[in-house]
């Protein structure tokens, strides 16, 4: 069975800093990008990430650029999220998931071009 999970959530105060973990196991995505997503209370799911597995200049957010890295671990099958000087609109469920079809023009940053989503992982950030 194939699972993404998330870890490494957690409560910290703004300009905090945290470190996301997205765990494949099942099969590895070696040949896949990875996304990360997140979803505040009320609001659609958003794009914040993207990896390549090419080793390419990843994708981000607006919102986050110059605050977030994203990485991956092709050996431990895992993808990270490294986030600082975090603020309240921060605040979200984070997801990560497997960008599956990625065709020419296809965009990165919609979910329904992503699949194995996560359970996702819980951040708050504290004003």
């Amino acid at each position: 069975q194939v699972q993404l999970i998330e870890s490494g959530g957690g409560l910290v105060q703004a300009g905090g800093s945290l470190r996301l973990s997205c765990a494949a196991s099942g099969r590895t995505f070696d040949n896949y990008d990875m996304g990360w997503f997140r979803q505040a209370p009320g609001k659609e799911r958003e794009f914040v990430a993207r990896v390549r597995w090419s080793g390419g200049s990843p994708n981000y957010a607006d919102s986050v650029k110059g605050r977030f890295t994203v990485s991956r671990d092709s050996a431990k099958n895992t993808v990270y999220l490294q986030m600082n000087s975090l603020k309240p609109e921060d605040t979200a469920v984070y997801y990560c998931a497997v960008f599956v079809r990625d065709y020419s023009g296809s965009d990165y940053r919609f979910t329904g071009n992503y699949a194995y989503w996560g359970q996702g992982t819980q951040v708050t950030v504290s004003s």
